[in-house]
């Protein structure tokens, strides 16, 4: 009679295993050692891959010209054979594509989605949910400004107005919580929040904060200028970065914290109110300058009832010619410089945030999710990972494609590409054969490699064992 030796029960450390998505029904336990993640992803390479989730390699240049990687194995922790900075870009490249629902709702394997996070497989949600639980809030902060640091350096950043705007979308959580109320007419419901900061010129978030639906603005916005400015990297230094806020923002607690404890300036509307309107009203009209046509302006000092500190600058524009048609709104700004340069060229830049969210939420900011904090912060900090590569590609692709939203920009590209992946000698090659705009596809992706040697960025891909990475399009 024959006997097994059985000698892998004696190795020094469990084999460590995953849950993992095979298909919508059917979840597995896989190997996450490291010489078994490397022997499945080569022997995926030498067997090719076909699929319509190939879009996604177009990614991989941004990454390497970025350093994701890096900011991954940081935030990690873990070493780059280890299957947790691996876990952590199926994240990102899950934003990417504008996933909804749990993975067991929707099948991403077996069409070239896991190769590109340097898998032979799809983490399961219980895979994903132990990763972000293990790491807290901080975690994800440090992550977020190690990120805004590196697009500071970059240029994405011009640091001169900020625009910073809660983010609240429904909750269908269980949970007792605090609820909002969108307009005296609607019905009180539940919102999960985030708290973001933009900035106004280039159109790029910096970082956000989340947090329950009790937490309220004047309580998140110190935490969430904290981090700007250690992404701006601008405490005295040149001209001070103004804050443009809305009128959720008027309060005299945050208003004294933004003059007295940072290097901010604020520009915020005062909420439009009978009282405020009299006293407007009352300014005499030659105190106001003409500008043109049904506008003019001028400013005043204002006092801040219950504050500590002032007074500071009242902005007020009238609107109209007839004395009986005027209308006036004021904005109360920490600085004191040209009022028309603030109201016509400054504020109106706001908005850009609104179009950001408009753009990307869906990018992983439409929907509540859950309310433990800690994986909340660390899934949505992917996404905004996924927003800076994302945005990287745009540069390289020319209207209309470069204009479509996250989610038309996942079906269409990411999601729209039909192509293989093999392996040829030390580099992957991964070959399209329905890309749109294909000369200007090649231009800046065929023969990457040399490409990215010019711009002194190394072409081999740590998550794929230093491969290569090139295209073909047919």
């Amino acid at each position: 009679m024959a006997y097994k030796k059985k000698l892998y029960c004696y190795r020094p450390e469990p084999e460590k295993l995953i849950a993992t998505q095979h298909t919508k029904q059917r979840v597995q336990l896989k190997s996450a050692t490291p010489r078994s993640l490397e022997r499945e992803v080569r022997q995926l390479l030498a067997d090719k891959v076909s699929g319509n989730m190939v879009g996604l390699w177009l990614l991989v240049p941004e990454h390497l010209r970025l350093g994701t990687w890096d900011l991954l194995r940081g935030w990690s922790a873990r070493g780059p054979e280890h299957v947790e900075p691996r876990l952590a870009l199926q994240l990102v490249h899950e934003a990417a594509l504008c996933t909804n629902g749990i993975r067991a709702k929707r099948c991403l394997s077996q069409k070239g989605f896991e190769l590109t996070n340097g898998l032979p497989y799809v983490g399961s949600d219980q895979a994903i949910h132990d990763l972000l639980a293990a790491h807290t809030v901080v975690d994800a902060q440090r992550l977020q400004i190690a990120l805004g640091k590196l697009r500071r350096a970059c240029g994405d950043f011009g640091g001169k107005l900020l625009a910073v705007d809660p983010h609240r979308v429904r909750s269908y959580s269980k949970r007792q919580m605090r609820r909002h109320q969108k307009s005296p007419q609607s019905k009180p419901s539940k919102i999960a929040q985030t708290f973001f900061a933009l900035d106004a010129d280039t159109h790029q978030p910096l970082c956000f904060t989340t947090a329950t639906s009790a937490r309220s603005v004047t309580q998140a916005t110190p935490e969430l200028l904290d981090m700007a400015a250690t992404i701006l990297d601008s405490p005295g230094i040149g001209t001070p970065t103004t804050v443009l806020a809305d009128c959720e923002h008027f309060s005299a607690k945050l208003i004294d914290h933004i003059h007295q404890q940072t290097h901010f300036d604020l520009l915020v509307p005062m909420p439009q109110q009978a009282s405020l309107d009299k006293r407007l009203r009352a300014i005499p009209p030659e105190h106001f300058t003409r500008r043109w046509a049904g506008y003019a302006t001028t400013t005043v000092p204002y006092a801040l009832t219950a504050s500590q500190t002032g007074p500071f600058s009242q902005l007020v524009q009238r609107l109209g010619e007839d004395p009986g048609q005027w209308r006036f709104k004021a904005f109360l700004s920490t600085a004191h410089g040209d009022e028309l340069d603030a109201l016509t060229l400054d504020y109106p830049k706001r908005w850009h945030i609104e179009e950001f969210f408009n753009a990307n939420q869906a990018l992983g900011w439409q929907r509540g999710g859950t309310l433990n904090l800690n994986i909340r912060y660390g899934q949505m900090t992917m996404a905004l990972i996924a927003q800076t590569v994302i945005q990287r590609l745009r540069r390289r692709l020319l209207p209309p494609i470069s204009g479509w939203d996250a989610s038309h920009l996942a079906s269409a590209l990411f999601q729209g590409l039909d192509g293989d992946v093999r392996v040829n000698d030390d580099t992957i090659l991964v070959t399209y054969y329905n890309a749109p705009d294909v000369e200007r596809l090649r231009h800046h992706y065929q023969n990457l490699p040399a490409k990215l040697r010019s711009e002194n960025v190394c072409p081999r891909i740590p998550w794929l064992y230093d491969f290569q990475l090139d295209f073909r399009f047919r």
